[in-house]
């Protein structure tokens, strides 16, 4: 779609959104007589005791964790109940029809106002001697399902099979393929994975070729790949194109996806969380979040000071938007030169409640950018999460960015990919919808 294009599109979901914003109102005032206001009470009042019941349920164990899930499941329930027992089920469904129609729309403005600074990407030559690297483990066998190797070998590829039972040193096998006249180094596995044979490819100045043959894939999807036919990847080496992206750094380690600290990074420190993540999450959350294994860390994101954070998240890029983190949650940008960061503080079921009803603009909830974060603890090491790999690292642990260090040759013919939507500023759709540029905000900070 071409600029102008785009520019209707946006200032017609603008205005959509804003009119569905309207008749929200006019629904609520129209129920006024039928129970608008407690419509909105229950719900609010249903979220914040849902939310309580679920700090209670991850925080506490035995008697308290069972109240906690029967609160957390009986209050929306109960909200249902309400609703239909005085006969306002049929108001609060169109208001969350409204209110549903003015999200959608406000979003899908807003992501198409944002002007996308498309990725250079230059023409790259035939690499003559590329080495891809394999872990038949990684993504439940998908080297072995798509025919990695095989498919690899025909396209001129040096394959080197991993073998699962001699755990191997990953960097080193790279460093002696460079040794031997490698021109290309590629990886078909996990982040983690990736991030180690990356870091020697940066070094040499060499092209790198990620493979989505991962379980999630973060980086191969915002490098715009096929994460749904790994090897369409491949053809990166007969017809590909070459991105410079930044290579984050922990300690002097490198980094694609995310560096976590707190919580997350003590539960996958165990080793039975990799059968049972679930069970193992759950069995150790009452005393990493209020019992003996009580960790605090504070951090420094450039002038910012964070103090006393249970959980601390830093990222290669930032995230689109902290609502959306997650397994599905996107980076723009590979190439901004920042890093993000997000810190989670909740201490009780206030600071739970205050986040699920305010989400990103609560206390408990800090989202920046940032060039460079120390983090530092009383503890003389802290377990840190590398893209997924557990570690220990000792204090204070430096996260920076390499900015445009690594080359990427990627599939000329790629899925790309999706902007994500920014979060619902109605300053800016009021500006998008009565005909003004709705520019994207730049650095932001909540909590």
């Amino acid at each position: 779609m071409t600029g102008s294009g785009a520019g209707g599109a946006a200032r017609l979901l603008a205005r959509l959104a804003v009119l569905a914003a309207i008749g929200t109102l006019v629904v609520l005032v129209l129920a006024l007589r039928v129970g608008g206001l407690l419509i909105l009470g229950a719900g609010l009042l249903g979220l914040v005791v849902c939310a309580a019941g679920l700090w209670w349920f991850l925080a506490h164990r035995g008697a308290l964790r069972l109240f906690g899930a029967l609160v957390a499941v009986a209050a929306p329930v109960a909200v249902l109940v309400y609703f239909a027992y005085d006969g306002l089920w049929l108001a609060a469904l169109v208001l969350i029809l409204c209110w549903g129609a003015t999200l959608v729309c406000a979003r899908a403005a807003l992501r198409r106002s944002v002007a996308r600074r498309p990725r250079r990407a230059v023409a790259a030559g035939r690499v003559q001697r590329p080495v891809l690297i394999m872990n038949p483990r990684s993504g439940g066998g998908k080297v072995g399902r798509f025919g990695l190797a095989e498919r690899a070998r025909e396209l001129g590829a040096r394959v080197l099979l991993l073998d699962p039972s001699a755990p191997a040193d990953v960097a080193e096998l790279a460093r002696r393929a460079v040794a031997d006249g490698a021109d290309l180094l590629g990886v078909a596995g996990g982040d983690g994975t990736q991030a180690l044979v990356a870091a020697v490819a940066a070094e040499h100045d060499l092209p790198f070729l990620v493979v989505s043959a991962g379980t999630r894939n973060h980086f191969a999807m915002d490098l715009g790949l096929d994460r749904s036919d790994p090897a369409r990847c491949l053809d990166a080496l007969t017809d590909g194109e070459e991105l410079r992206v930044d290579l984050g750094d922990v300690a002097g380690r490198a980094f694609v996806n995310t560096v976590s600290f707190g919580v997350y990074a003590d539960v996958v420190q165990r080793p039975e969380y990799r059968d049972d993540k679930a069970g193992t999450a759950l069995s150790l959350m009452p005393d990493l979040l209020v019992g003996d294994g009580v960790r605090r860390l504070d951090a420094q994101a450039d002038a910012v000071a964070l103090a006393a954070q249970q959980a601390l998240l830093v990222s290669n890029n930032p995230y689109g938007s902290p609502d959306d983190l997650g397994a599905s949650g996107r980076r723009p940008r590979l190439d901004s030169g920042e890093l993000g960061v997000l810190g989670i503080r909740v201490e009780g079921a206030a600071q739970a409640a205050d986040l699920a009803v305010r989400g990103s603009q609560s206390t408990g909830l800090t989202v920046m950018t940032a060039r460079r974060v120390e983090v530092t603890s009383d503890a003389d090491e802290i377990p840190v999460a590398v893209d997924g790999e557990a570690l220990r690292m000792p204090t204070p642990v430096v996260c920076t960015l390499r900015p445009g260090a690594l080359r990427v040759l990627v599939p000329r013919d790629r899925p790309g990919t999706v902007a994500p939507a920014p979060p619902v500023n109605w300053r800016r759709l009021i500006d998008l919808a009565v005909g003004g540029p709705g520019r994207a905000p730049g650095r932001r900070t909540h909590g």
